[in-house]
């Protein structure tokens, strides 16, 4: 079995990744999932971040996670055991904690490390086979910590495609390069299915030189893989996860949630054109 839902029946996986922290990764999980769900999306967010952002982001509580994504790693848990229901209807999380932080020690001779989220997704797609068309998850997005560890490395062997987000500051590139080649070899040696599915621009600010520079050597590295729709440096993008609430829902008219509606519309455009090819 080559990626997530070879057998053709199950959510489209992404990996949210870079190894570089501040970028906008747990920003973009939040809000795009609800953004695809706002277009008619049913989607599982997998929480695979020790510090958990993502899962507090969505309104759950570090104390309401009874199941975590750790549980699923080291095989305690399925997916849908550990999957939270979020209060935006079709949006689901499995939740991430502290567990996290030991289980590249506790897996480390274990031969079938890289594989165990990939094996819990293929396990997730049997058990959705029997249900109705519009109670299977369309999409799983997996949010990875700010490094290339297990943790990253499972998801990028489960997924179908990364999700880059590259923050419009001075050291966005660096390491990108690097992170590329990261891909490339998962890709050769894990998952030959893998495959970039786009470049998203973050904390966008149009009104500085700096961030259209950084745009254009992005696109300029990336080609056609960037989308279009870039994320701005918006207020309520900062203050909306501590609230508990992912963008859409602290201020559906604000620009960041406006951007992020765009960005799922453009997804699945090219996802429908990946399909037709």
């Amino acid at each position: 079995m080559t990626g997530a839902n070879a057998m053709g029946r199950g959510p489209r996986v992404l990996a949210i990744a870079n190894q570089k922290g501040g970028v906008g990764k747990t920003t973009t999980a939040i809000n795009l999932s609800t953004a695809l769900v706002a277009v008619g999306e049913q989607v599982l967010v997998v929480d695979l971040d020790s510090q958990g952002n993502a899962s507090t982001g969505l309104g759950i509580e570090p104390g309401d996670r009874p199941k975590t994504s750790y549980d699923v790693m080291t095989g305690r848990a399925n997916l849908k055991e550990a999957a939270l229901g979020t209060a935006v209807p079709g949006l689901d999380i499995v939740p991430a904690n502290a567990d996290l932080v030991g289980l590249e020690s506790e897996l480390f001779n274990e031969a079938d490390r890289p594989f165990r989220l990939r094996d819990a997704v293929a396990e997730l797609v049997q058990q959705c086979a029997s249900l109705p068309e519009d109670e299977r998850y369309g999409y799983l997005l997996i949010d990875c910590p700010p490094s290339v560890n297990i943790l990253t490395l499972n998801a990028m062997t489960a997924a179908n495609a990364v999700l880059v987000p590259v923050q419009c500051e001075f050291f966005a590139l660096e390491g990108i390069s690097q992170f590329k080649e990261t891909i490339d070899q998962i890709r050769a040696s894990l998952n030959p299915g893998l495959e970039i599915q786009g470049v998203v621009l973050t904390m966008h600010d149009a009104r500085t030189s700096l961030s259209k520079e950084v745009a254009d050597n992005v696109r300029e590295f990336f080609g056609p893989k960037v989308y279009d729709t870039v994320i701005p440096r918006n207020t309520r993008v900062a203050e909306a996860p501590s609230h508990g609430k992912p963008l859409l829902l602290y201020d559906y008219d604000c620009a960041g949630s406006q951007a992020y509606i765009r960005l799922a519309t453009e997804i699945i455009e090219r996802e429908k054109q990946i399909k037709a090819a």
